[in-house]
């Protein structure tokens, strides 16, 4: 990428009572119908924002802490009855905390989880257990759809399943005031990241940025960090400016053995090749690049390798992936920065989209693959808020490219970066610090936290 570029303390009587086994500002999820979980959509923190069933993920839109008033919350916010209301069907959301009784909750015996304010159990609404279902108030019965299983105190177990590794934004130690790793896995349920960059010191040896040593910095410090926070890391080799090892070894058995010393190194579960200097337009370095990686497949069982490569809005140039396809090469991810087009004002979600559809047919052609395989095998790696060509990519359309991929199961979905996912005190800066747009820090992350895989 460019540098440049509750369930709270149950209420009883007058005193405290909590449900068996729940202890008091225990943190995690609570789930109900189906083992789904009650999450916030979009992990927006917007007042208003809707309450409703999904997909249990681990991130910090499906983290509710009990408050000792009665309250549960989320993202700094309370699960609120809308408008205070008292009549069946009467919607729940997220809302600022004031301690009124539209966000008091008290358990009972049958596991129904009911408002102070209405008398009205929590309830998801139709008895249905669809993703996206909303969360109401109704009149309290023994149902399934009313019966909800509290935090239980302690950490929440580790999420799971394919999106877990797909979702793993940028960072860059190199600058752009790095943000510490936990802080993101505990404010947002992202467990992995994409450590940005390994180059050569001028040959053929890989350092961090070309210059920082692979054991014993920042970057080391920076992986014991997230692996201790439960995730890991995915080491990306390029980016847009510095000496590529790509180009810098003489072979593609040299190039293969330097990608090898960081794969040994922090035994590495993936890799990320990520291509944007003219120098891989070079079709020798094309080829390098492909045989050693066919090397790495070949000497490390269950490696996962991304190739991340720019693209026009229409998609990508087919010469990397027709010559890997034809050299025997298959990745797990063939992924797609689709930013920088060129121009203000642009949708960026539909131009997202509209790029990642030239993507599936180039891997498509190349493989022989049927459109689901194409779609698995693929992936899009944006950029969060302003980007280098003064495009604005904004939280919608992280959301819209969210749906994408989750339509379709795409093999990575990732941005650039951790380091710009905040606010920005002042002025919009060039140096990889903030956004640029309105937002919380790490709501983009956020939004990505929700795929599924």
């Amino acid at each position: 990428m460019k540098k440049t570029a509750a369930f709270g303390a149950l209420i009883a009587a007058s005193a405290l009572v909590f449900a068996p086994g729940v202890a008091q500002a225990a943190t995690g999820p609570i789930t109900g119908l189906a083992g789904k979980c009650v999450d916030v959509n979009a992990a927006s923190t917007a007042n208003g924002t809707a309450i409703q069933l999904y997909d249990c993920n681990g991130s910090g839109a499906q983290q509710w802490t009990t408050g000792s008033d009665g309250s549960l919350q989320a993202l700094g916010k309370c699960l609120d009855v809308t408008s205070a209301g008292t009549a069946n069907g009467t919607t729940v959301q997220l809302w600022d905390c004031n301690g009124s009784n539209a966000q008091k909750w008290t358990a009972n015996a049958a596991k129904n989880l009911v408002n102070t304010g209405s008398g009205k159990c929590l309830d998801a609404t139709g008895n249905s257990s669809a993703n996206g279902t909303r969360l109401q108030i109704w009149t309290c019965a023994s149902t399934a759809n009313q019966q909800w299983t509290l935090p239980s105190g302690g950490t929440t177990p580790p999420p799971s399943g394919p999106g877990v590794m797909a979702v793993a934004p940028y960072l860059y130690n190199g600058w752009g005031n790095p943000p510490s790793p936990q802080t993101i896995q505990n404010a947002t349920g992202v467990k992995w990241f994409t450590l940005a960059f390994v180059l050569s010191n001028g040959y053929c040896n890989p350092m961090w940025d070309g210059g920082r040593a692979l054991t014993g910095g920042v970057d080391q410090n920076t992986i014991n960090a997230v692996r201790a926070g439960g995730g890991d890391v995915i080491p990306s080799f390029g980016g847009y400016s510095g000496n590529k090892l790509e180009s810098s070894c003489g072979s593609a058995g040299e190039l293969a053995a330097a990608y090898q010393k960081v794969i040994s190194a922090y035994g590495l579960k993936a890799i990320d090749i990520d291509i944007e200097a003219d120098a891989y337009s070079n079709p020798t370095v094309q080829q390098r690049t492909v045989d050693a990686l066919k090397t790495v497949r070949a000497n490390n069982a269950g490696i996962k390798l991304y190739v991340t490569f720019g693209t026009g809005q229409s998609g990508p140039d087919n010469s990397l992936v027709n010559r890997a396809a034809q050299s025997g090469l298959t990745v797990d991810g063939w992924v797609i920065m689709p930013f920088d087009f060129g121009g203000a004002g642009q949708n960026m979600g539909t131009l997202t989209q509209r790029a990642a559809e030239g993507l599936k047919n180039v891997v498509k052609s190349a493989y022989g693959y049927d459109d689901d395989t194409a779609y698995r095998h693929m992936g899009i790696s944006s950029m969060n808020g302003i980007t280098d060509n003064s495009e604005t990519v904004t939280l919608n359309d992280f959301n819209a490219i969210l749906a994408y991929a989750n339509q379709h199961h795409l093999a990575r979905l990732t941005f650039w970066s951790a380091n710009r996912d905040r606010p920005c005190p002042g002025a919009y800066p060039n140096d990889d610090t903030c956004s640029g747009v309105s937002q919380q820090a790490w709501d983009f992350t956020r939004i990505f936290a929700r795929y599924a895989g």
